[in-house]
Order: C-alpha cells, then structure tokens, then sequence
C-alpha cells in the first residue's frame, strides 16, 4: 500500500534504490474500479477509489525528486491500463522538464502463483 511504499522508500533512501516497479490498483475499491470501469469501458474514476493508488505513490516519488532527492528509474507492471498511463505520464512528464530520458513504461510481470 502507500504507506508501505512511503515507509520502504524513505528507510532505504532514493540515494540506495535502483529501479522502482508500481502497481496502480492498491486496494479493494482500486479493484473494483478496474473491474467495474476500466476493464469494460477504458475510464478510471479516481472519486470511486477510497485508498491511496499508485499514482499517489508517483506522485509522492516525484515531489521527492522536485525536492532534490536522486531520480531513480520506475516501471509501471499494473494490469490497469489508464492507470498504468496515468502514472507514465506522470513520471515522464517530470523526466522530460528535466531533460531526462523519458523510459518509464509499462511492463509485464507473469505471476508465478
């Protein structure tokens, strides 16, 4: 959740980490908005949601960075597509003012479970 990314991230410091992966839909009402709307209709409505998502976690990273903490690569492995551009966006939008290559992206990770 976003408090775990919060904490985890903050614990290790930007400075220690490599590569973060996010996953957009945090919680149960983030899953019932994908099954809902955006699975079916391609819209995502952020007011149906009642816990953080991980576009608050990329928007937490990026007022990190905006902040002076290092920039540190970020792909997006979320089965919501909206969300997963949302937060693409979001991150590269930031790497582009700064003139920074833009690779955030979406990738696929195959569940083993």
């Amino acid at each position: 959740n976003y408090e775990q990314f919060v904490d985890t991230v903050t614990f290790h410091g930007l400075d220690q980490i490599d590569l973060i992966s996010l996953d957009h839909d945090l919680g149960d009402s983030a899953m019932a908005e994908w099954h809902k709307n955006v699975y079916h209709n391609y819209t995502l409505n952020y007011d149906n949601i009642t816990e953080k998502t991980g576009m608050d976690c990329t928007k937490w990273l990026v007022n990190q960075w905006l902040d002076g903490a290092p920039v540190v690569d970020v792909v997006i492995h979320s089965a919501n597509a909206v969300g997963s551009a949302n937060m693409m966006g979001y991150i590269n939008n930031y790497r582009h003012v700064n003139r920074l290559p833009q690779n955030c992206v979406r990738v696929r990770i195959e569940h083993t479970v």
